[in-house]
């Protein structure tokens, strides 16, 4: 038998560039042409939404990410940041990228045409190794980690590892611990890379055992596992 364990995720990422805001928003699970963004100027907002199929038939559900709407100067999706800055009015438009379950908006701003004080914005506070729920989640688990014991007395995992390409994760299982880790490569304004690392499950008996054992399903910066029994 095996027992599930906890790993953390990133959180969102905003900055403001020359004339320009950009905005990583982490999307598990959705394909490239699985989001709408949209461009509501006469109410000062943009409105993204997504959708991330169910891809094994062990999830629990599909998720939807619904109502993430992003406007100057109040909160993106119940996170404390603010975007993008006092100086500007609101967005002209904007180009996005779809890729590995990570959404990234580059947001062209249209500035106010009075000169206000220089820009204050306030940007998020990466998460770090903290298990939390997608705020932006309508439909389905929110969480980033999932797991199902399985009749045969394997069990089924799915973890959110959103930004990273499909041959970067690695299974590894010491002494009874089951161990994933991934890497997200910095892209477009990304402040940086980022790295997952984590042990997802728990074997009854500290055994090592070759990790081409467990069945690997890594797709749209999601990693599910199939563990077998021990």
């Amino acid at each position: 038998m095996v027992s599930p364990v906890t790993l953390a995720p990133p959180s969102p990422e905003a900055k403001t560039l020359d004339n320009e805001s950009y905005i990583r928003f982490d999307l598990p699970g959705v394909p490239r042409d699985g989001v709408t963004v949209l461009l509501d100027q006469p109410n000062n907002t943009v409105n993204i939404l997504a959708d991330a199929p169910k891809e094994h038939k062990y999830d629990s559900s599909h998720r939807n990410y619904d109502g993430t709407k992003l406007r100057p100067k109040i909160s993106v999706g119940g996170i404390n940041t603010k975007i993008p800055c006092k100086c500007c009015e609101f967005f002209s438009g904007f180009t996005s990228h779809m890729a590995d379950g990570v959404l990234r908006l580059v947001l062209t701003t249209s500035h106010a045409s009075t000169r206000r004080p220089s820009c204050t914005c306030i940007y998020p506070n990466l998460t770090g190794p903290i298990l939390m729920p997608h705020c932006c989640i309508a439909q389905g688990s929110q969480m980033p980690y999932e797991s199902k014991r399985l009749q045969n007395g394997g069990l089924y995992v799915r973890v959110d590892m959103p930004g990273v390409p499909s041959d970067n994760f690695t299974v590894s299982v010491t002494n009874g611990r089951v161990k994933v880790t991934g890497v997200a490569p910095a892209l477009s304004h990304d402040s940086a890379g980022r790295f997952y690392s984590g042990d997802v499950a728990i074997l009854s008996t500290p055994v090592d055992f070759p990790a081409r054992k467990i069945k690997t399903i890594a797709k749209n910066g999601v990693l599910r596992l199939v563990i077998p029994p021990v």
